[in-house]
């Protein structure tokens, strides 16, 4: 899982948590006009692509409990 925020003209960001390959297919379809939907963890998101303005990733992982990072 990929976490990803998204930015738009008019409104907060949007933070999901989706598959490689949904990352992948929101990334091709940006600077097309219409709408494009992204299955999450929860459900589905449909986005306006003439309102997203960028994509954030963040492909590291996560660890639970203590200790250090490598």
């Amino acid at each position: 899982m990929v976490q990803v925020s998204i930015g738009f003209q008019a409104s907060a960001p949007l933070a999901l948590r989706i598959e490689q390959s949904e990352l992948d297919a929101l990334l091709g379809a940006l600077g097309n006009d219409g709408w494009h939907d992204v299955r999450t963890q929860d459900g589905a998101v449909r986005l306006n692509l003439e309102q997203v303005i960028w994509v954030r990733t963040e492909n590291r992982e996560r660890g639970v409990g203590f200790g250090s990072a490598s």
